[in-house]
């Protein structure tokens, strides 16, 4: 699988850091170690964003088709500037986003949840990574004082990944089976 935006990002960055650190770039070492973990937070943030978004555009198509009217109302009044909306971003579990899409999709996705501590710990990474970009974007982005390292961040980003990647796959399983575990 090729890098995404995120990884490239963060590669280039660690590159930078190393270039800096190995030719006396101490000052501006610190400027770029202040300031990549809120690009890469926002990064992560909105390429989450756009992925469930998609996914969500994706799946009404394939379900109606590509000029269906509800196709354009869902990404009219579901999605765009919607997003955010979607998730409590102070919980630590994705029940808000899961019964958007009904009371018997929710209680699939939390079945699936619940006997997945990977998955579930992404989700907490994934809700995280949304909480910590509502400061740093409604407040003073160039003063804003970010808590963690852009380790820390990417750490969250890659454990967030595998609930981006479960959820088109789950809402297809759920409704390709009735919302039945898969035999």
């Amino acid at each position: 699988m090729s890098a995404n935006v995120v990884e490239r990002l963060y590669k280039d960055f660690n590159d930078l850091r190393d270039f800096l650190q190995n030719n006396n770039g101490a000052e501006l070492f610190d400027i770029v170690d202040e300031n990549f973990p809120k690009a890469l937070l926002l990064a992560a943030a909105s390429h989450f964003e756009k992925r469930l978004s998609e996914a969500v555009q994706d799946f009404a198509k394939e379900i109606t088709t590509d000029d269906h009217p509800l196709v354009s109302l869902i990404k009219a009044k579901a999605v765009e500037r919607q997003y955010h909306t979607w998730f409590q971003w102070d919980k630590q579990n994705a029940n808000a986003f899961f019964s958007l899409f009904g009371s018997s999709f929710k209680e699939y996705a939390e079945n699936a949840v619940g006997q997945d501590d990977t998955l579930n710990d992404s989700i907490r990474a994934f809700l995280e990574i949304g909480r910590e970009r509502n400061p740093l974007v409604h407040e003073d982005f160039a003063d804003f004082q970010m808590s963690k390292t852009s380790e820390e961040i990417y750490e969250r980003y890659r454990s967030a990944t595998v609930f981006v990647d479960w959820f088109p796959r789950a809402i297809r399983e759920f409704s390709s089976t009735d919302g039945q575990p898969a035999a």
